[in-house]
């Protein structure tokens, strides 16, 4: 999401080059109008999406309570209060061409959660990644009250916090003056990252090294699973190891078309790329970056078998439905006709 637009690189001191997405040239190689309705398209179905996957996984007891499912259920609530926010506040930007005055307290919100929600779901998934091969393959880890509070919950716990935590100190109370700009999507630039140290260990921690778990740890996940197949077949067990590694790997093959690539790139800046090197490359990046947010639920509805089969059923009954109604009309006309004569 944001967190990735165009971070100034302040170890250059190179702030006047702090700029969003579609706003910061006079040549923007994606209209706000495709934006427009590219987001909007995506955004209503998901939103439907999430709150249908939240209820069915709070709703059923087994799923409530299946360790797995627990930070798939926080990684669609973050997503949920991103996508009722900050996709809104866009949509009526592209609208009105960017022109929106905004005050330095709404802008501090937006960039705080673009930037701090985002970056919490992401650094959560990493860790359901880590977490999935201790739930398949070492689940005596977790077989304990005990020990589920310090190897499952306590983790979610602070990950959680150090995330919210860390971005709300660095947007609410920084040391320095933060630099507004209503040209901009965020029309903030967080002066905290003046300092080289903390752009730096922003970017690595908190950008790099999480999609780096995601990708690792889902092949990893894969390729363990397909060699418990072959060495136990396909029992009961290996079953349910699959559904849980399919339900992550859904997830994560978006983190690899959509997020890794701004990654890359952010990492080469890192290196000392230039950011003017890669300004077109990059807006086109940005924009489909914004696009993973929207299609999560889905990639989690569809990771759901359970889900998938009560939805088919439902399709089904709805044409079995429609198919019989026809019928018992026939029926009953018939039955008129014959009491007529």
């Amino acid at each position: 999401m944001s967190g990735y637009n165009d971070t100034v690189n302040y170890s250059d001191n190179d702030t006047d080059n702090y700029s969003n997405n579609s706003f910061n040239d006079d040549g923007e190689l994606i209209p706000d109008a495709v934006r427009f309705w590219v987001y909007l398209t995506f955004l209503i179905p998901s939103i439907i999406c999430s709150l249908f996957v939240l209820y069915y996984l709070l709703w059923h007891r087994t799923l409530r309570q299946a360790l797995h499912n627990h930070a798939i259920i926080i990684f669609l609530f973050i997503g949920l209060i991103y996508e009722v926010t900050i996709y809104p506040w866009m949509l009526y930007l592209y609208q009105h061409d960017g022109i929106w005055e905004r005050s330095p307290f709404f802008c501090t919100v937006w960039i705080f959660i673009d930037w701090g929600l985002y970056f919490t779901q992401t650094i959560l998934f990493a860790w359901a990644t880590v977490e999935r091969h201790i739930l398949i393959f070492h689940y005596k880890w977790v077989s304990t009250k005990k020990k589920r509070l310090i190897v499952h919950y306590l983790p979610l716990v602070m990950l959680v916090l150090y995330c919210l935590s860390f971005y709300i100190v660095i947007t609410f109370f920084p040391t320095c003056e933060n630099i507004f700009d209503d040209y901009y999507t965020i029309c903030i630039a967080l002066c905290s990252f003046k300092s080289s140290g903390l752009y730096i260990y922003d970017t690595i921690v908190h950008q790099i090294l999480p999609n780096l778990i995601v990708v690792v740890f889902s092949i990893a996940l894969l390729l363990r699973v397909r060699h418990q197949k072959h060495r136990v077949g396909k029992s009961l067990q290996w079953r349910k190891h699959w559904k849980m590694t399919v339900q992550l790997l859904m997830v994560s093959i978006l983190y690899l078309i959509f997020a890794l690539p701004v990654t890359l790139m952010n990492f080469l800046h890192l290196c000392g790329l230039p950011y003017a090197a890669t300004a077109k490359f990059r807006e086109y990046l940005l924009f489909f970056n914004y696009c993973m947010m929207l299609l999560c639920p889905f990639a989690c509805a569809l990771s759901l078998p359970q889900l998938r089969e009560k939805i088919t059923n439902g399709l089904q009954l709805g044409r079995l439905s429609r198919a019989v109604a026809p019928m018992t009309a026939t029926v009953r006309n018939t039955i008129h006709i014959e009491t007529i004569a």
